[in-house]
């Protein structure tokens, strides 16, 4: 029998999660994450009200995106800009692969895009012959191993100091105990020469303002500045999501990103675009195409009580605060976005069949819904995608069969009375086992049961 998605995901948790060079590496760099954010956050007069004014504009926004998007369309189109709807990642691929032919494009820069991960860009281009290369540092570190982001927000945070020293070693010949301001100057003189010889600039958003037709992109490495100015074209790929109404909310969502991204009060650099070079404009590109992106998006919008799941910024705080994702790290979920808020979208995006167990991947412990700066309550749609899988009747049929026989017997005291600790444990023993795991002892029932022990108690004091 072939492995499922959810198969492959159970295998490589396992494998994972007592990897311990694995979560040494991912507890370090997430200490390191929680000491900035305490710092971060404490900059805020108020982050609860904060919390609840984002939470309220992203609910406005997902109420109306419909008239959001056009108004942003229109406002983008009026400085000369190109707006593209991608119903799916088919589209974007080739409407991008259409801009490229009319431009003669064979070289490629791209700043840091999670969309533009979504639909497989650098491998479509490869495959078209055209040389990508990845200018934010984890992106180009991971772009040179061949790996996928481990995270959505610090891509490389699987790899060590000595790993990346090792890769740079190998590939560029750099010494294996260079520091990390060396290994980064490495990189800046490799990217130097991409960002003016590039035919194309290709980044995503972190907002697109509406009243304005402005994308509004963030960061920390100036990178992604350099490639939306350089090239003669700029393709900006942006879910539709990311929209918000005005060019005011900035000042609420930017610091917000910036400390539960990174505990920062703001990143270095905090960019605004509106459009390609005007007449009176110095620099930036001569065409600029922005593609809004659906692919399952719309799909979540339908669902009434997890569209929230769309008030994402993508800070990525509830990566670094989930008990799971930090014991089975990034890879192991095989999707774009992975942790709490992977766990609740990629269903609807992706397929709930295909899916669902991410669902179930959850402590619910409620530190992704407590950490959240949009207030996205992530456990209560967690749940809420578990009800959907079974009212779509995606259950297997052995867990039919196994509730179905706990339901009966639940509800049937007698029954369960009847049966000793010793039954109990033997079936557990033989039929659990494998499900519960080999690293984990198997919890043992008492000989009798707690309404046995009641009783049998209230007749002691009776006496």
């Amino acid at each position: 029998m072939p492995q499922t998605i959810a198969d492959k995901f159970l295998a490589d948790s396992a494998t994972k999660s007592f990897d311990q060079r694995h979560r040494d590496i991912i507890t370090t760099n997430i200490d390191k994450y929680n000491m900035a954010f305490e710092r971060g956050k404490g900059k805020f007069h108020d982050l609860a009200n904060s919390k609840k004014k984002a939470n309220l504009v992203k609910w406005k926004v997902m109420e109306n995106l419909d008239r959001y998007l056009v108004e942003f369309e229109t406002n983008f189109t009026k400085r000369g800009g190109k707006v593209i709807w991608a119903n799916n990642a088919e589209e974007a691929r080739q409407e991008i692969g259409k801009i490229m032919e009319t431009h003669n494009a064979n070289s490629v820069i791209k700043s840091k895009s999670m969309a533009t991960e979504e639909i497989e860009l650098n491998h479509f281009l490869s495959e078209k012959g055209i040389e990508t290369i990845e200018s934010d540092l984890g992106e180009y570190i991971i772009q040179l191993l061949d790996h996928k982001p481990y995270h959505f927000v610090t891509p490389a945070m699987h790899l060590s100091l000595e790993d990346i020293a090792k890769l740079f070693h190998e590939k560029f010949g750099t010494a294996l105990d260079a520091t990390a301001e060396q290994l980064t100057l490495k990189a800046r003189e490799l990217l130097r020469q991409k960002y003016t010889s590039a035919d194309i600039g290709i980044s995503g958003a972190n907002f697109l303002v509406a009243d304005t037709g402005s994308i509004a992109i963030t960061e920390n490495e100036g990178n992604a500045r350099l490639t939306t100015t350089f090239p003669d074209v700029h393709i900006a790929v942006v879910g539709i999501e990311k929209i918000i109404p005005s060019m005011m909310d900035l000042d609420m969502f930017w610091p917000l990103l910036a400390s539960h991204g990174t505990g920062q009060n703001l990143t270095v650099y905090n960019t605004i675009l509106n459009g390609p070079r005007q007449e009176t404009d110095t620099d930036g590109p001569r065409e600029m195409y922005v593609i809004l992106l659906d692919n399952g998006r719309t799909n979540l919008l339908e669902q009434k009580e997890q569209r929230q799941g769309l008030y994402c910024i993508r800070c990525g705080s509830c990566l670094n605060v989930c008990p799971i994702y930090q014991n089975i790290g990034g890879h192991t979920y095989e999707t774009t976005y992975q942790g709490p808020i992977g766990s609740l979208i990629s269903p609807h995006l992706s397929g709930m069949k295909e899916f669902k167990h991410l669902s179930y991947a959850s402590s619910l412990c409620g530190k992704c819904t407590e950490v959240c700066p949009v207030g996205i309550d992530i456990q209560k749609m967690l749940l809420l995608n578990r009800r959907d899988a079974v009212q779509e009747n995606l259950a297997t049929p052995m867990e039919k069969r196994m509730w179905k026989g706990f339901t009966y017997a639940i509800q049937r005291r007698k029954l369960i009375d009847l049966f000793g600790g010793k039954f109990k444990n033997f079936f557990v023993r033989n039929f659990f086992k494998k499900s519960w795991g080999k690293n984990r002892e198997l919890p043992k029932f008492p000989n009798k049961s707690f309404s046995k022990q009641w009783k049998e108690q209230q007749k002691e004091l009776d006496k």
